[in-house]
């Protein structure tokens, strides 16, 4: 697939069709209040709709209850054993690159920050956090799963904001594209797929590359779950290389709203780090991974560590030796990594129950173990030419 500045521009005039038509007769009927409230409940895969819930969103709960039927279960287990061999580190990528990279693209830290991403940080890194745990488990598609029903209200909570937004003549949509428009969807897979797997690289992670395909692929089959039309999205690495650098070149740059966001990302973790001789770790680890210059527009701090964090993948390749060479290494380290997790999610919601603004609950549930061997090391697609 061959991107340009037309096809690009195309995808920024469009939304997801079938939920922003749910929402929007929702929102004529006045039905969204008792929506919202029945939603609470429908939070696992095969539970009984609940009484009362209007005809359109029964509809679309129906519609959207099922993965794709291209899904190869043999890839989505691959990936699911990539993330349990990285799990700690997917986390720092998600935190430390994917969301600094999208407020480094202005319409959409304007987007975030009307949206309340100034006040709540800690519940979108929860969300995503738990979002991604939910991929990852056994069974994620199975009776008794959280992920359909999570992938179902974030698909309805993007379609609530297109509506309210444009309703509320509170966005541009000539200027700006639909607000969360087909291009920024595909961005923002291409945040939480590809450039995981460049900061993983970035990190010195020992990646098959078996893994790190497979991890794509699962973010594929999500993107499919949250209404990205298909005929648009990268098929494989290096069509995604291709997407995600002009996307950037399209959008990225400095604003007022991403250098808040992530001040206020920056003082989330500072507070989850205990005491304060770690916390400029936090910015150090930012600016390695999304580079000097989308770090000064956002105002990352510099700081004493930005050297010492340059060590980082010597250290990593120490460990992940150990857990090469030593079965009970590869075990403890895999708890380890499994604990880590559930303690950033745990810090990160400060114990309380987590909601979408279409709720879902979200809970710390992580129970799966598992290595992948690290055979045919992975090496990021080059840079595209455009």
């Amino acid at each position: 697939m061959n991107y340009t500045d037309a096809s690009m521009d195309a995808l920024r005039q469009a939304g997801d069709e079938l939920a922003d038509a749910t929402v929007a007769t929702l929102f004529e009927r006045g039905e969204v209040g008792t929506f919202n409230t029945l939603m609470r409940y429908v939070s696992t895969v095969g539970a009984p709709l609940p009484d009362g819930l209007p005809d359109v969103a029964r509809e679309y709960l129906q519609a959207t209850g099922a993965p794709p039927t291209w899904v190869d279960w043999g890839e989505m287990e691959k990936a699911r054993l990539f993330f349990i061999d990285n799990n700690v580190h997917i986390s720092t990528a998600l935190s430390f690159a994917s969301m600094p990279a999208c407020y480094v693209v202005p319409h959409v830290a304007r987007l975030l920050s009307a949206t309340h991403g100034l006040k709540y940080p800690s519940k979108r890194m929860a969300e995503t956090g738990q979002f991604t745990v939910y991929l990852m488990q056994p069974g994620a598609f199975e009776a008794g799963s959280r992920f359909i029903p999570a992938a179902q209200k974030v698909r309805l909570l993007h379609a609530a904001i297109r509506h309210h937004l444009q309703r509320e003549n509170r966005w541009d949509t000539t200027t700006l594209g639909v607000p969360i428009c087909q291009e920024d969807m595909v961005g923002g897979q291409m945040f939480f797929s590809l450039l995981v797997l460049d900061s993983l690289h970035r990190l010195g992670i020992h990646m098959s590359t078996e893994g790190a395909e497979a991890y794509f692929y699962a973010w594929r089959v999500v993107g499919a779950m949250l209404g990205v039309d298909q005929d648009a999205v990268p098929r494989n690495l290096e069509e995604a290389r291709q997407f995600l650098d002009l996307y950037m070149i399209r959008h990225m740059g400095p604003s007022e709203q991403g250098a808040n966001l992530t001040r206020q990302l920056i003082d989330l973790y500072e507070e989850v780090v205990p005491g304060t001789l770690f916390d400029p770790i936090v910015s150090a680890l930012i600016r390695h991974l999304i580079g000097d210059t989308c770090a000064d527009w956002l105002q990352v701090p510099r700081t004493a560590w930005d050297t010492v964090v340059k060590t980082v993948p010597h250290l990593l390749g120490v460990l992940e030796t150990i857990e090469d060479r030593s079965p009970l290494g590869a075990w403890a380290l895999d708890r380890l990594g499994h604990l880590t997790t559930i303690l950033e999610l745990s810090s990160l919601t400060r114990g309380r129950v987590m909601h979408y603004a279409i709720p879902e609950q979200l809970r710390n549930e992580y129970g799966i173990v598992g290595t992948v061997p690290r055979t045919h090391r992975w090496t990021p697609p080059a840079p595209s030419i455009i």
